[in-house]
């Protein structure tokens, strides 16, 4: 797994001050795509310890809600099984931190992946510049979901985070 970036306090990547990692890869290539940078899955970082500690350090952080997946696309499948390692140690360590990520692939399609019950929300689906809206609250068009995971697992049905 490999990854761009790991923005400390961030306000706009999901509710409350967060942590986002930036993961490399990303098979959508979204038209005006905010970050076509990441999409190459060799390009970036190597995710190794000490970017693990860092993230931890942050999320130690009373006043961080949380940490936000993003990217490229954190479901891109060579990603899947070390950020399904890092999710659950994440889930096991902070209990009371959210986890958000934003992924291009829709819920239906990924519902049953292994890491699924370990996010608070889910943002999905692809970004469509012509359904490009800046007053959307954390998502950029009006065709992606914010997805409250843990209520949609629960009823069976999406759920939209309010």
């Amino acid at each position: 797994m490999r990854y761009h970036n790991i923005t400390k306090e961030d306000m706009l990547n999901g509710d409350g001050l967060r942590v986002v990692l930036w993961l490399a890869g990303c098979s959508h290539h979204c038209k005006n795509c905010q970050n076509p940078v990441t999409w190459d899955p060799e390009d970036g970082l190597v995710f190794d310890m000490a970017a693990r500690e860092e993230i931890f350090f942050e999320l130690e952080k009373d006043y961080i809600s949380g940490i936000t997946f993003s990217g490229g696309d954190p479901l891109y499948p060579d990603s899947r099984e070390e950020l399904t390692r890092l999710i659950r140690m994440i889930r096991e360590k902070y209990p009371k931190k959210t986890i958000w990520l934003y992924t291009g692939f829709l819920w239906e399609d990924i519902c049953r992946l292994e890491l699924i019950p370990f996010l608070d929300v889910l943002v999905d689906g692809r970004f469509v510049e012509e359904l490009k809206d800046n007053n959307l609250p954390w998502k950029g068009s009006s065709n992606q979901r914010v997805i409250d995971v843990q209520m949609t697992l629960s009823l069976g049905k999406v759920v939209l985070y309010a």
